[in-house]
């Protein structure tokens, strides 16, 4: 069969791709953009019902084009958002072709460029952009594998009345697991929520949504070398109306927390003794957050108000000063594991050496060292930004002026 030949093939048809097609028309450089299901398909399919967007509607936006909203410091739905991006799909006007999947990309043989093989055929192209996202793979344990009980990944679970009568184990406090811990408690389940390491903001402080703090102080600027080893974003949270998340108050309303899960046998999960040490760890971000705020607030000479009730400190409830170390799931009446464990990474498809030994990219601020191959939409690609749907935008730039560059 004929290879087709484009300039710059762009794997994927989300967010991200379709902003790579937006400022590669910008530039007026051709390219075609490849997405294998539906634009921004995962937020159509693997979104809960009830899900609420992390940001605020008023930082909402794409590049030349804004979220339309009557609620500034509303919360989007996904419904909402997906019409955002169908709509901002229509203002690109993509050269994209749905339905066509990358199956393997490799280097031309004997000169630059690459051969990307597809669902429709080989495509070859001199640059290639790689912006399938972050979240290609689901990760879930092996913990109960042999146990008789319905176990969804977060990706996969729609709302409660999805999962059988009785209690529910939300493994992961990240911010998909605590709202949907919160939305499954207020739903009348009784829920024990695995909490680990995270890293705990306000959701508004002094009259202000966090999102607007990040910028003002810059943090949303973080480089990847400065960012350390951790790459843990804020758990928040825009369900309810938004509030900030606090695992305490969490436990004082009837849930009940738990460590980190180590292992089960027969029906018995063991749970780590480190409840107290990350709820503690959580705290310390916290309040170094507030203590930033407020020395900006002070140097600037800024009329904010003081807020005392964000330094409110609940005291620990039984589950955490006395921490469950095994939990019967049987005898507790657990029907239901919602593993809010992330996602990792699918490369496997890339036949080139870029990737590493964990099977992650390596490039600086999504270039790699291999001339024309690029990577766009992971999470901190160049800065902390990066992860934000907003953020985006940048990154794109960035790539498409080197692809302009080498001509």
């Amino acid at each position: 069969m004929p290879v087709e030949r484009v300039e710059t093939l762009v794997i994927g048809g989300g967010q991200a791709g379709l902003v790579m097609s937006h400022r590669l028309k910008q530039r007026g450089l051709s390219h075609l953009v490849l997405e294998r299901h539906r634009i921004a398909e995962r937020w159509r399919s693997e979104r809960w019902d009830g899900l609420k967007f992390q940001f605020p509607n008023w930082s909402v936006r794409l590049p030349e084009f804004s979220f339309p909203h009557t609620e500034p410091d509303g919360f989007a739905s996904t419904d909402a958002i997906v019409d955002f991006i169908d709509a901002y799909a229509a203002f690109v006007a993509p050269p994209i072709r749905c339905g066509v999947e990358a199956t393997r990309l490799r280097r031309r043989d004997g000169g630059s460029g690459f051969i990307a093989e597809t669902t429709d055929g080989a495509i070859e192209a001199q640059n290639v952009v790689v912006a399938t996202g972050p979240y290609q793979r689901a990760l879930v344990p092996d913990l109960l594998r042999d146990d008789a009980i319905v176990q969804v990944h977060a990706s996969r679970y729609k709302n409660p009345e999805q999962l059988p009568p009785g209690a529910v184990l939300v493994a992961g406090a990240g911010a998909s697991g605590a709202q949907i811990a919160e939305e499954l408690h207020r739903a009348g389940r009784r829920v024990f929520l695995s909490v680990g390491r995270h890293t705990r903001l306000p959701r508004r402080y002094r009259g202000r949504d966090l999102i607007w703090w990040l910028s003002e102080l810059g943090i949303d600027q973080t480089t990847t070398e400065q960012r350390g080893p951790s790459r843990l974003l804020p758990v928040i949270s825009g369900a309810y109306g938004g509030h900030t998340i606090d695992f305490r108050r969490f436990a004082a309303c009837g849930m009940t927390l738990l460590g980190r899960l180590k292992a089960a046998r027969d029906g018995v999960i063991e749970i780590a003794p480190d409840l107290a040490e990350s709820l503690a760890s959580g705290d310390v971000v916290y309040a170094t957050f507030l203590n930033m705020v407020d020395a900006h607030v002070q140097l600037h000479g800024l009329d904010f108000p003081d807020e005392p009730a964000a330094r409110a400190h609940l005291p620990d409830p039984p589950c955490v000063s006395a921490p469950w170390l095994r939990v019967d799931v049987g005898a507790e009446n657990i029907n239901a594991v919602i593993w809010a464990t992330g996602y990792g990474v699918d490369f496997g498809w890339i036949d080139v050496p870029v990737l590493d030994a964990h099977g992650e990219p390596v490039h600086r601020n999504g270039i790699t060292d291999i001339p024309g191959l690029y990577f766009l939409g992971l999470q901190w690609l160049a800065r902390m930004k990066s992860s934000f749907l907003s953020g985006v935008g940048d990154d794109a730039a960035v790539l498409a002026d080197h692809i302009a560059g080498r001509g």
